[in-house]
């Protein structure tokens, strides 16, 4: 079994740095392929209610006959369900629907600032938190700007800031802030949904330790201490996922995938995306 690293949340919760997401995966198939990721060793799963396959994650998790504390599981809510009473309702929903009595971590998907609700969704998640129901609160998606007006509540600081990044956009941004805030950067499409799998910097530098361009890519995001959710449905692609663990990039091979930014995004901008 692959020893998976953590990292230390900002209010102690270990977290595994590297997780299976569920993205896009349907929710009839959704049991077997976190079956085949729990058999490969991932003990972190990221769902979210949008994704309508939470019922799937919670007859693979049950099925799976882990302890509960082996696991590490993440839901969001959706814009939707922003705001306080709506925001408490869906994290029942989630709850139910993955057949689980907490969560370890719950994010905010977007904050759709077209409403500012986000402010609401926040405080209701420091209740959750407060009352025992989730072991830690974060956002995904979010900006500096609106996560200075989580922090301006006087409040909890989010643990966790979920937003694309890859090669191809690495909201340095966002990691600057996170990083001066104690907020942890995760990576979700860690891998640019193979956009840049191809390019030349990341071929040579996958061929030079005898991996695929795709764990070179994990092992870049791995080095600069980011938490990762590839995401197959694939179990020999899970498994290559993971084994990224016993090589380590240079220095200026860390700087060649640097330099592959190009503000290439795949997904909306949280500025302007109210869903």
């Amino acid at each position: 079994m692959t020893s998976i690293p953590t990292i230390t949340l900002n209010n102690g919760v270990a977290m595994p740095q590297i997780g299976f997401g569920v993205f896009q995966v349907p929710n009839d198939e959704t049991e077997q392929a976190v079956t085949a990721a729990l058999a490969a060793g991932y003990r972190s799963i990221d769902t979210a209610a949008v994704y309508g396959n939470e019922e799937g994650v919670g007859r693979a998790i049950a099925a799976s006959g882990l302890a509960r504390e082996e696991l590490f599981i993440t839901s969001k809510v959706w814009i939707a369900d922003l705001g306080r009473e709506a925001t408490l309702a869906a994290y029942a929903d989630s709850l139910a629907k993955l057949g689980l009595d907490y969560l370890d971590l719950y994010l905010i998907h977007w904050p759709a600032p077209a409403t500012d609700a986000y402010l609401e969704s926040w405080q209701a998640l420091e209740e959750l938190a407060a009352a025992g129901r989730v072991r830690a609160i974060g956002v995904s998606n979010f900006l500096p700007e609106h996560l200075e007006r989580l922090i301006a509540l006087g409040g909890t600081v989010p643990a966790v800031n979920q937003v694309e990044t890859h090669p191809a956009l690495q909201q340095r941004d966002i990691a600057t802030f996170n990083a001066a805030n104690g907020i942890a950067t995760e990576a979700w499409s860690p891998l640019a949904q193979g956009a840049v799998l191809t390019d030349p910097a990341v071929l040579a530098i996958a061929a030079a330790h005898g991996r695929t361009p795709a764990q070179a890519i994990l092992r870049w995001h791995l080095q600069q201490g980011r938490v990762i959710i590839p995401k197959s449905v694939t179990p020999s692609r899970m498994a290559e996922n993971l084994d990224v663990l016993d090589f380590e990039l240079s220095a200026d091979e860390l700087a060649a995938l640097d330099a592959l930014e190009r503000d290439g995004r795949t997904g909306p901008n949280p500025a302007d995306f109210n869903g």
